[in-house]
């Protein structure tokens, strides 16, 4: 069975971050296809322009890491009912210099943990319509937008509830099938291509 490797955010900075603990839950309900990165953000100096013609190695690292993976996955909390700032920060690194987007065209999933009801909805619904911006093909559904609850989820990512867990591994498998189509799709010689077939063009 071919493999793909995801490289995953944690949009929090805290050691204890209850959406760390998910990433660790989706990690292990995820299909034996999907091989999984963490890519760190905590070291990033925050984004200028000044950097664009020669980017610190904090900057090089992530754009490297990001497109040597073949999809994205946000596991991100919601602050003041947006993106975390650092979140956005290698978000903003990772799209510049201009011209070389990092995550043009791959395959992203956006899920996220809150201790209220809405579960990051509108976390999500922003990070959507960045996403949409930086060409980075999204998973539509399921939407998952967890209400994080102690008694459910353990540290190590097991998850004490079989329904809560039956939930997350469907959302794992849709987002694994979904990275295949995306792959697919992006075969060499699609519109879209850098250098694309001026044939295929007039389609």
């Amino acid at each position: 069975m071919a493999s793909f490797r995801i490289g995953y955010f944690v949009g929090s900075l805290a050691t204890g971050s209850i959406n760390r603990t998910l990433a660790r839950a989706l990690v292990k309900l995820a299909p034996e296809e999907l091989e999984f990165t963490e890519i760190p953000i905590k070291d990033l100096p925050l984004y200028s322009y000044d950097y664009d013609a020669d980017f610190p190695p904090e900057g090089r690292a992530l754009k490297e890491a990001i497109e040597a993976s073949d999809g994205i996955l946000f596991v991100s909390p919601e602050y003041n009912r947006s993106i975390p700032g650092a979140l956005k920060n290698a978000i903003d690194w990772a799209s510049r210099p201009w011209g070389t987007n990092s995550f043009a065209r791959k395959p992203t999933g956006i899920i996220g943990a809150s201790p209220g009801s809405i579960g990051t909805a509108v976390m999500q619904s922003s990070m959507r319509s960045v996403l949409s911006f930086l060409d980075a093909p999204q998973l539509n559904a399921p939407e998952v937008y967890i209400q994080f609850k102690p008694e459910v989820f353990g540290e190590d990512g097991g998850i004490r509830d079989e329904s809560t867990a039956k939930f997350l591994r469907h959302y794992m498998e849709e987002y694994s099938a979904f990275v295949q189509r995306v792959l697919a799709a992006n075969a060499p010689g699609h519109i879209g291509d850098q250098e694309p077939d001026p044939d295929k063009l007039s389609r």
